[in-house]
């Protein structure tokens, strides 16, 4: 696992695993026992991300504060200039490397709000928070361009423009080693035409 940022393709079993070895600094299978105090995470993302977090549907924000995490979240309209509304793929840099990236991630880091429907029962432990949790929505599986494309700084939503992007944010990332930043990667969709990138990408998300 890269240091300071983790890749989560599936379960709230993987997650636990991976936010348990990165806070706790240990190995993978040594310990993945919860925090023993309360973590404060934030969770980024639209609709698909708001029906995990809600008891009735995914049980995210259940799942979460049982393992002693204080979860707030962002949605569509949040923040300074409603960066909460952009968060494909090709705006992730304006989050966290773009000219007003100070303003949206000192908002985001202080956020302790709900703005999904889930239960919290936790108090705020105060402080800022710890875990950035980040997804594109659905729209973002159907990547055009080839399984194996290479990184490139053009190409709007394809594969490889999504490397690229990823691979700039590493360099944000390893300056924050307070954080710890967890990419979601993007719900599948019905239609199997882009099945084959959005599968490639995802393995490079994980393996490379």
């Amino acid at each position: 696992m890269r240091r300071g940022i983790a890749v989560l393709v599936g379960s709230i079993g993987l997650f636990s695993l991976l936010v348990g070895i990165a806070l706790a600094g240990q190995p993978a299978g040594l310990d993945v026992a919860p925090p023993d105090h309360v973590v404060k995470l934030i969770f980024i993302h639209h609709s698909c991300g708001e029906n995990w977090l809600s008891d009735g549907d995914g049980g995210l924000g259940l799942a979460l504060e049982a393992n002693n995490y204080f979860v707030s979240d962002t949605n569509y309209g949040w923040g300074p200039e409603g960066i909460g509304d952009r968060t494909d793929i090709p705006d992730w840099p304006e989050w966290f490397l773009g000219d007003r990236s100070l303003l949206y991630l000192d908002a985001l880091y202080h956020e302790s709000e709900q703005n999904s429907p889930y239960t919290r029962t936790l108090p705020d432990p105060g402080g800022e928070n710890e875990i950035v949790m980040f997804k594109s929505c659905f729209p973002n599986s159907e990547l055009g361009g080839s399984p194996d494309g290479s990184p490139t700084p053009e190409g709007g939503l394809t594969v490889g423009h999504a490397k690229y992007i990823y691979n700039e944010l590493l360099g944000y990332f390893v300056t924050r080693p307070d954080k710890l930043f967890i990419v979601i990667t993007a719900p599948p969709v019905s239609d199997q035409t882009f099945a084959e990138n959005a599968r490639a990408f995802n393995d490079w998300l994980v393996n490379d």
